[in-house]
């Protein structure tokens, strides 16, 4: 699917992106909270994935480009609240209601935003990516990570759908 959620954060008049996707997946529970999603974008990631971002990390510092502190990404999520303005990573949340956030980054080659969505009546959860590019250097740029990117999303929603069905793990989230 490649349309943003009709009632999302994203769909904003005169905005227009240069690359959008969206992966959407089944809810078990609908009680599921917009902060339970989020916390689990960040602690359900494969490890192959963190390799992949650890990798472009080592690549893009060479230019210039904003790269993520992954060392105290543990208590950075633990005292987080996800707030407007919270820097998790490579992440800063844009904007933030009951069914969806908006994380992204905005750098000198691109900027980009991920929506966790949730559409708690069809019990589903959509995660939308959004990219403008500012030059000629985010166009190339963008060239080799978007058929990673095709692999990373929907793996990263697999695993967000199966950390939030664990009952464990949602009675730990609660306290979020």
């Amino acid at each position: 699917m490649n349309r943003i959620p009709e009632l999302s954060l994203l769909n904003q008049p005169d905005t227009a992106f240069d690359y959008v996707d969206s992966y959407t997946a089944t809810l078990e529970h609908e009680d599921v909270t917009v902060e339970e999603v989020t916390h689990s974008f960040f602690t359900a990631t494969p490890a192959w994935v963190g390799w992949l971002f650890t990798l472009r990390n080592n690549i893009v510092k060479m230019f210039g480009l904003k790269i993520s502190n992954e060392e105290n990404r543990r208590d950075v999520l633990k005292a987080t609240q996800y707030n407007i303005g919270d820097q998790l990573g490579l992440f800063k949340i844009f904007a933030k209601n009951e069914r969806e956030i908006l994380l992204g980054e905005d750098d000198k080659h691109l900027d980009f935003r991920v929506s966790l969505y949730l559409d708690k009546q069809a019990k589903e959860l959509a995660v939308t990516t959004v990219v403008k590019f500012n030059n000629w250097f985010g166009r190339l740029y963008f060239i080799p990570v978007r058929p990673f990117h095709k692999m990373i999303v929907p793996a990263m929603l697999k695993g967000i759908i199966r950390r939030l069905q664990t009952t464990n793990n949602r009675n730990q989230l609660k306290g979020i």
